[in-house]
């Protein structure tokens, strides 16, 4: 599947750009995250290392770029290569969603200045801290590499284990199971680890077109199913 999407994207300057300018997304979205969790679980101030919005802004600038090649592209070209535009175009959305959910761990740390500890919950948070950290990085690293098995990996990993992970500290929280901490930080840690999750849950979305057809983008793989 993929060595088709990318066959198609090296025939047109176009789609090659819209493909360069996707990567380039990823690289804006992996160093938000990072900024944005250094400033809420490293430090004790509220100063981000990077320009979180700047690069937002940035992101959604290639966004609407991408859209604009790849649908100059279509209106040229005719619907032969449909498929592999619509993939692009769902497959940033995603992109700029990760972008989004980085900015809100910001906003996060900017009304939380001290460093956010989960306390009894640490342990647990901080495996799926490191969890999606290495999730998102493998997949900026397959999505460029068309590597089909790590994005099965991705796959699998997220939803066998993060997913419920990241809900059994919600619901904990909010039944009223953890006592150690105060009503500050316990809402901080469950909208923490909620938007962990949705960065995942977008970067899972986003390998999935490293293997599926275009309807089945954001889910599990069937193999049996002709492509």
């Amino acid at each position: 599947m993929w060595k088709d999407f990318l066959n198609v994207f090296r025939k047109s300057d176009l789609f090659t750009q819209a493909l360069e300018e996707s990567y380039a997304m990823l690289d804006l979205d992996l160093a938000m995250f990072e900024a944005s969790i250094e400033t809420l679980r490293r430090s004790d101030h509220t100063r981000v290392a990077a320009d979180v919005y700047a690069l937002d802004k940035r992101i959604n600038a290639y966004e609407r770029d991408v859209r604009r090649k790849v649908f100059t592209h279509l209106l040229v070209s005719g619907a032969h290569n449909l498929s592999s535009g619509l993939i692009l175009v769902s497959v940033v959305i995603d992109i700029e969603r990760i972008g989004d959910y980085a900015k809100n761990i910001c906003d996060l740390a900017g009304s939380h200045p001290a460093r956010l500890d989960g306390r009894s919950l640490e342990p647990e948070v901080a495996a799926i801290e490191t969890q999606v950290h290495d999730i998102f990085r493998n997949t900026v690293r397959a999505f460029r590499t068309g590597d089909a098995d790590q994005a099965r990996l991705i796959m699998t990993d997220y939803k066998e284990t993060l997913s419920a992970a990241c809900e059994s500290i919600v619901t904990r929280i909010v039944s009223g199971q953890v006592n150690d901490l105060a009503a500050a930080d316990a809402a901080a840690v469950a909208l923490y680890v909620r938007y962990l999750k949705r960065i995942a849950a977008h970067s899972r979305n986003i390998v999935t077109s490293l293997v599926n057809p275009f309807h089945r983008l954001g889910y599990k793989e069937k193999r049996d199913e002709p492509r």
